[in-house]
């Protein structure tokens, strides 16, 4: 079909619309369709590989791999760097990198006091020992921000989508002290990769790519009067550090690791055996007029 004659017909299905249609929704389906139709034409896509697509998206709804699918197309990361965009034009520069959130994330962990532990012991995992401050862009503390913090254990599995794990383990949510501090005893988490032979993992093997992540920290971090910040540190030494399915990985992210084994460590540790130390600084940017919002409305999981 000529694209005049796909216009008429994109034209054709638009005219049933009413005063009451929602006009940017409207825009976007219309744009979103007419670009579709047009790769339909161009690739010569047949009836059996477009339901073979729909299948698996529906595949990837059922099984909650959607928001596996979405970083792992980039689009995840395509959103962080339309907003870093967005801060540049509005005077925002530097601070901690954003990158992105996961579909992986659960409300309502148990808010403790400048400091926490997240594993519940039952992980032999090597020890994690992590701490730093939340600071404003001019270096200043910023007191009782909350550092919300959530990640894989040992064999790259979370709480509450893992069921033999007990409930918020290695969720914590932890407010700050009057200079900015945080800190916390955990377990060094491992990568993972996506479910074998699901929707996702199908749809990369086909792109030829592969589902794995380097190990990681999510955080979520945020204070009144600032701007929430997203955002993620990788574990140096993982083989996938810099090749990521998701995109996640970005500069300033990644900071070293120390590994501490010395006898008088331990005893004062109170672990007994080697552990990995991470001291890690978040910066946040104050909440500016022409920025778009840094609060991001999705579904998320309620634990």
């Amino acid at each position: 079909m000529e694209r005049a004659e796909i216009d008429a017909l994109l034209q054709r299905f638009d005219q049933p619309a009413t005063e009451q249609a929602n006009p940017r929704t409207r825009a976007i389906v219309n744009h979103l369709m007419r670009e579709l139709c047009y790769a339909i034409e161009d690739f010569d896509i047949q009836p059996s590989e477009f339901w073979s697509a729909v299948g698996l998206l529906a595949d990837a709804g059922r099984s909650g791999e959607l928001g596996l699918i979405v970083p792992g197309l980039g689009l995840e990361h395509f959103l962080d760097m339309r907003a870093d965009e967005a801060e540049r034009k509005a005077g925002l520069l530097g601070g901690t990198p954003r990158t992105i959130e996961g579909p992986l994330y659960v409300a309502g962990a148990p808010l403790c006091e400048c400091e926490a532990r997240l594993d519940d012991g039952k992980d032999d995992g090597e020890p994690l020992f992590m701490r730093g401050q939340v600071l404003d862009s001019a270096g200043q503390p910023v007191p009782h921000a909350l550092v919300e913090v959530w990640h894989a254990n040992s064999l790259g599995n979370y709480s509450y989508f893992d069921q033999t794990q007990s409930a918020f383990n290695l969720r914590r949510s932890i407010r700050t002290d009057e200079q900015g501090r945080y800190r916390f005893r955990s377990i060094m988490p491992c990568g993972y990769s996506v479910p074998p032979d699901g929707p996702t993992d199908r749809l990369l093997r086909q792109l030829g790519r592969h589902g794995h992540r380097p190990a990681h920290v999510h955080f979520f971090i945020s204070s009144p009067g600032f701007r929430k910040l997203t955002t993620q540190i990788n574990i140096q030494d993982d083989p996938h550090l810099w090749d990521d399915f998701a995109f996640g990985t970005r500069e300033g992210l990644v900071p070293d690791v120390q590994r501490v084994s010395s006898p008088e460590e331990l005893r004062q540790s109170g672990v007994g055996k080697p552990f990995a130390r991470i001291e890690f600084n978040f910066t946040l940017h104050r909440e500016a007029a022409p920025a778009p919002s840094t609060e991001v409305s999705r579904a998320r999981a309620q634990g």
